[in-house]
């Protein structure tokens, strides 16, 4: 089932919205993935005649993934729908202040306010049933495990998807990702839409939806797993164009 909620102000932010879509999305993948993870949002997104990119992450650090992201930007015309999923919720939180970025999805991800990290935000919560998964190498970066990928990261696909999904998964640098503070925290004055992924066993549904409501976005909620756009490709495809469509023009610039 899915559940779509309006916001009062979407962002936090004032301004004239646009009349005309936003034409240009980049896709921020979160840890433990690549940008495959788009695969099935790419071709509906195209169809509805937005320009796509899709990021991959060097997972070394938080700093070099924002980095990885302006590079994407700089290549595009604005202005730009920007969308990450889990920890590339933090990414987008601090690159999301590059002029062209119009507006911010985020897709079952974490939401930092300033000086505030994805780890900060996860603390809040008991750890999940994926948080007993990880298993870090000999330099400390982290894989998750057949089992995690399985049964909490992407427990509503295919066992054919899900066997990808472990296959292809980067290993994340740990705290020098998930403990980085954002600096300057976008959805603070760029309008923001909001994924809740109501059966997610990585990220507590409890803290999307706090974080939804903090960011006062507009929410769609989606009985799916940590992976709405692996799972309901559509849906979260058409939330994604719709937001595209109703973006502001900042006149402060």
């Amino acid at each position: 089932m899915t559940q779509v909620v309006a916001a009062k102000s979407p962002g936090g932010a004032t301004g004239t919205y646009r009349t005309q879509p936003v034409k240009n999305v980049v896709l921020v993948h979160g840890a433990w993935a690549d940008g495959s993870s788009w695969d099935k949002i790419i071709p509906l997104l195209e169809k509805k005649g937005l320009h796509v990119a899709a990021v991959h992450l060097p997972f070394t650090t938080f700093d070099d993934d924002v980095a990885a992201v302006k590079r994407t930007l700089a290549l595009e015309d604005r202005p730009v729908l920007l969308v990450g999923h889990s920890y590339g919720g933090a990414v987008i939180t601090e690159a999301g202040n590059d002029p062209k970025v119009a507006g911010l999805v985020y897709v079952a991800a974490f939401a930092p306010d300033n000086n505030q990290s994805a780890g900060d935000l996860n603390s809040q919560y008991p750890p999940t049933p994926g948080a007993a998964e990880f298993r870090p190498d000999a330099n400390g970066f982290l894989r998750l495990t057949d089992k995690g990928v399985a049964e909490d990261f992407a427990q509503d696909l295919s066992s054919a998807e899900k066997k990808v999904l472990a296959a292809t998964q980067g290993q994340t640098s740990g705290p020098k990702e998930l403990g980085a503070k954002v600096t300057t925290a976008a959805w603070r004055n760029k309008p923001s839409f909001y994924i809740v992924a109501d059966q997610d066993r990585m990220i507590a549904p409890e803290l999307e939806n706090k974080l939804a409501a903090q960011l006062h976005a507009k929410t769609m909620h989606t009985s799916s797993s940590h992976v709405p756009m692996l799972s309901h490709p559509t849906e979260v495809a058409n939330f994604i164009s719709d937001a595209a469509g109703n973006q502001r023009t900042d006149s402060s610039r």
